[in-house]
Order: C-alpha cells, then structure tokens, then sequence
C-alpha cells in the first residue's frame, strides 16, 4: 500500500467576471431593447 495520496486534476481557475451565456443574452436583449426604444432600429424591422 501507498501513503501518497493522488493529485487531483489540474482545473482552470474560475474567473470573477465571467459572464456565462445566459447574461450575454439578457444584455444583449436590453440593448437591442433600448434601441428599438429611442427609435434606433427603424419600426419596420420590429414585428
């Protein structure tokens, strides 16, 4: 028997600012609210 124990797997070290795909999505839908809002994005283009 061994007395070392196995090293664990070498992992990315997490970031603070992340943004996963969900908040990408959710700013991103903002904008192009905001946009359509101050008349940006012509009327037509919006259904």
């Amino acid at each position: 028997m061994s007395n070392r124990d196995p090293l664990p797997p070498p992992t990315a070290p997490e970031s603070r600012f992340a943004l996963n795909e969900d908040w990408v999505a959710t700013i991103l839908g903002l904008a192009l609210l905001g946009l359509v809002l101050i008349g940006a994005i012509p009327a037509g283009l919006v259904p």
